[in-house]
């Protein structure tokens, strides 16, 4: 089932039939462990056979556990986690916090940083994900994740880029998934897809909570 989410190129999502379009954020909402996997490793292994870029934030696996599931799962693939090409694998502080402080304007650098070093030798497509419960920690500036999530929303339009977001309904509380909610224009919920009624505008939801970020 084709989902169009922008104006830009197809792509296949790995799981669930779906096809979708570059320049997508997305969240995925799971319980289950089996529903986890089923994302991100079908939405993983098909960019990788596809030849996009694959950046992984691993937090409920550790990057050892992920690189060993996914050999069982596709073992004539076990070579692609490997891959420095195909595959980015970084732990949530190398990658959230490094200097042990989050920060939503941080990560627009970097996050604009990767981005323009993988189009150097020409146009790439990137696949991100991330298990999203390292942030359930006490890390200095966490309170500011969801501006993070809505700034997202400016980076990634227009771009051959696909961002899933992982939350464990079981483990955020009820006011956190609503406002991941708020902050993401399609989710995946039970394995389905579908455009998010909730969703607001970053402009939108950034005045009305956190109106010091809008114009940076």
């Amino acid at each position: 089932m084709h989902i169009k989410t922008s104006d830009q190129e197809k792509l296949n999502m790995g799981f669930g039939g779906y096809t979708c379009n570059w320049g997508l954020h997305i969240c995925g909402l799971y319980e289950t462990e089996a529903e986890r996997d089923e994302i991100i490793f079908g939405f993983l292994h098909q960019g990788a056979i596809e030849k996009d870029k694959q950046l992984y934030c691993p937090e409920e696996h550790s990057q050892e556990e992920f690189i060993e599931k996914y050999g069982k799962f596709y073992p004539e693939c076990k070579h692609h986690p490997h891959d420095p090409a195909l595959f980015t694998i970084r732990g949530a502080k190398e990658f959230y916090y490094p200097g042990g402080t989050f920060s939503p304007l941080a990560m627009d650098k970097s996050l604009n940083e990767y981005f323009n070093e993988s189009q150097k030798k020409g146009r790439r497509n990137i696949r991100a994900t991330a298990e999203m419960v390292w942030a359930l920690e006490a890390i200095p500036g966490v309170e500011h994740l969801m501006v993070y999530e809505s700034r997202l929303n400016y980076f990634i339009p227009g771009k051959p880029w696909i961002s899933v977001c992982m939350y464990n309904v079981n483990k955020f509380s009820g006011s956190t998934i609503m406002n991941v909610l708020r902050t993401h224009p399609y989710t995946i919920s039970g394995g389905v897809i579908t455009q998010n009624p909730y969703y607001q505008d970053p402009d939108e939801w950034l005045r009305q909570n956190a109106p010091e970020f809008l114009t940076v």
